[in-house]
């Protein structure tokens, strides 16, 4: 999903200069601002809903939710033809993300390992940092080869994958329930019926 989008951000505001006949500096400005804004004020409330939600199949599906959304949003730019379009299509981004930032951290956090804390959370960010940097390079080699929409249809297909694989292998997130002891547990008879005082 970071990679997918690393294809789009470098190149983003060149797409939107180019392809949007009404577009300025100020234009791709408030573009910025609308994703932040709105990424940063949904985040809140949806995470308390997160976390006041026992278990992690909301986070789960919170994330594949957003992935979807991601999905449709990469999609819409290939049709957009008006800044107003472009600018519903930022912010249906900012929805997506705001979903998948909160539950992909509450799940990342809880099965990290405590004595490498630091390192684990340094992993994530720096994968995150490679996709996106190769990415970039990529992102703007396939745009100038095959156009901006290629682009934008790739990001949408990798973000729909990623909800997909999500779907069909769940365990890569969620970890198996116990099912059953491998022992019942001991009874321990009251002292009174054994004859001890």
């Amino acid at each position: 999903m970071w990679a997918g989008w690393g294809f789009i951000d470098p190149i983003f505001s060149i797409f939107v200069i180019r392809n949007i006949t009404s577009a300025s500096l100020t234009s791709i400005g408030l573009l910025a601002t609308i994703y932040w804004v709105t990424k940063g004020i949904l985040q809140i409330p949806i995470s308390l809903f997160l976390d006041k939600t026992d278990g992690e199949k909301d986070d789960f599906y919170a994330m594949i939710f957003g992935l979807m959304i991601m999905s449709v949003a990469a999609f819409s730019f290939m049709v957009a033809g008006t800044m107003n379009q472009i600018y519903f299509v930022q912010f249906l981004k900012a929805i997506g993300f705001a979903l998948y930032i909160p539950s992909w951290s509450a799940i990342a956090t809880r099965h990290l390992d405590k004595e490498n804390t630091a390192f684990e959370w340094a992993a994530s960010s720096s994968a995150v940092s490679l996709a996106a940097g190769a990415a970039g390079f990529f992102g703007g080699v396939i745009a100038n080869f095959a156009g901006f929409n290629f682009v934008f249809l790739t990001v949408g297909l990798l973000a729909l994958f990623s909800a997909a694989l999500l779907l069909v292998v769940p365990d890569l997130i969620l970890p198996r329930q116990t099912v059953a002891p491998l022992l019942p547990p001991m009874k321990i008879k009251d002292p009174s019926q054994m004859g001890m005082k």
